[in-house]
């Protein structure tokens, strides 16, 4: 049922957002920085923002909105000004189409994406879509669900944050000899393409990202992750009125209202060290925490893609499954890498104090589909890293084999 947010409403769908990101989806700090400027004014001219079902947007076309790059780059923006000339770059198109833009979708759960989809939605009287396409962040547009479902990606804008746009205009195979020829997937191939684009001077590590046009009769194929505005908005407003204080609280209110099992995969523990670098429009780097006499490791780019206990020789949890810090004591809860680890790699002031546990839970069927684009994006990734073994969900019997290390 369609809805609306108004300003008092984005601190906590940020927050709630950041959770659901596993680690990644931009940073809070990010999104705090841009809510701070929205207020009616000459830029935004309302300040309630109308969010759909999937099964409403039926009055004109949809487009997947992002800011593409790295979290620390897009901290110092103001305004979502790369994105909103972005959505302008397709409203133009479809209008020499005799087509209408009606409706914002977010690539991912995460505090930035779902803001910056708000926002922009906000700037140009557009309506967002609740839903998107992974249910958590991800590091590259193979592993988003508008890809599996093969929506044409063209057209697709990346406009820098000062106005400079490129277009891709990347041809699908019209016959493709093998279904899942994925390294030659178009949404493999334009990750290929703009990664160098946003990483160049004139990009300064991040730009705003079209692409993905969707008629209301594709929605139902390319969204099958629903709610998940609505999900991390309910989870905010909990983590803010202070009803969830531990992490067994967690577990249970995610059980209660979303059917979500999630698993404690570290016991309690405190920060250690970190390190980070920033490549090609991606924060690198880990996180270190200590756990009695064992060191609990975090390995991500943007978004948290492998987590390692010191004794075991198996990942403790792997994407595309979710991972999220919960932190006990005064302060906010929930973090992002790009909030945990400052830009010399030390872990942020006031956290090596608070406890801290990893929480996972599975992740959405589609990202799990067996031969499906999606978990082959996660598992190339993975094994770029250095993890060369097969995808293991998270679950009781993978935790109950690993209790002994914990």
């Amino acid at each position: 049922m369609a809805f609306e947010l108004g300003l008092s409403d984005l601190e906590p769908l940020l927050v709630g957002g950041c959770f659901f990101g596993s680690g990644g989806g931009g940073t809070l700090r990010s999104a705090r920085h841009l809510v701070s400027h929205f207020y009616k004014g000459d830029y935004y001219p309302s300040e309630r923002i109308r969010v759909v079902d999937v099964a409403e947007a039926l009055n004109g076309d949809s487009v997947m909105l992002a800011y593409m790059g790295a979290p620390e780059a897009i901290a110092s923006c103001a305004y979502p000004d790369g994105p909103v000339r972005a959505a302008e770059a397709i409203q133009q198109r479809l209008a020499s189409e005799g087509r209408e833009l009606a409706y914002v979708v977010p690539p991912e759960s995460g505090a930035l994406g779902f803001i910056v989809a708000c926002l922009v939605a906000a700037r140009l009287g557009l309506a967002v879509i609740d839903a998107d396409g992974a249910g958590r962040a991800v590091p590259s547009l193979p592993m988003l669900t508008f890809a599996a479902a093969g929506v044409t990606p063209r057209p697709a804008f990346l406009v820098s944050q000062a106005g400079l746009r490129v277009e891709l205009n990347v041809t699908p195979q019209a016959n493709p000899g093998n279904a899942t020829d994925y390294p030659n997937d178009a949404a493999v191939i334009i990750e290929q393409m703009m990664r160098p684009i946003v990483a160049a001077p004139q990009f300064d590590n991040f730009g705003g990202l079209a692409m993905w046009v969707m008629t209301p009769e594709s929605l139902d194929k390319a969204l099958p992750i629903r709610g998940t505005l609505s999900r991390a908005l309910t989870l905010g407003r909990a983590l803010q009125c202070g009803k969830i204080e531990t992490p067994e609280a967690m577990i249970a209110f995610l059980q209660h209202h979303f059917g979500l099992t999630a698993y404690a995969i570290s016991g309690p523990g405190y920060f250690d060290s970190a390190s980070v670098s920033t490549a090609g429009g991606f924060d690198i780097g880990k996180v270190h925490i200590r756990v009695g006499d064992a060191q609990v490791s975090v390995i991500y780019e943007n978004e948290s893609l492998l987590a390692w206990d010191s004794r075991s020789t198996q990942p403790l949890a792997m994407a595309p499954d979710s991972i999220a810090y919960f932190i006990e004591g005064a302060g906010s809860a929930v973090f992002s890498n790009g909030d945990l680890v400052q830009a010399d790699g030390t872990i942020s002031l006031g956290l090596k104090q608070r406890k801290v546990t990893l929480l996972a839970w599975q992740a959405e069927a589609p990202l799990r589909e067996a031969g499906g684009l999606n978990l082959w994006s996660f598992m190339q990734l993975l094994e770029a890293l250095g993890y060369m073994g097969h995808y293991q969900p998270v679950g009781p019997n993978l935790v109950a084999g690993r209790e002994g290390t914990l």
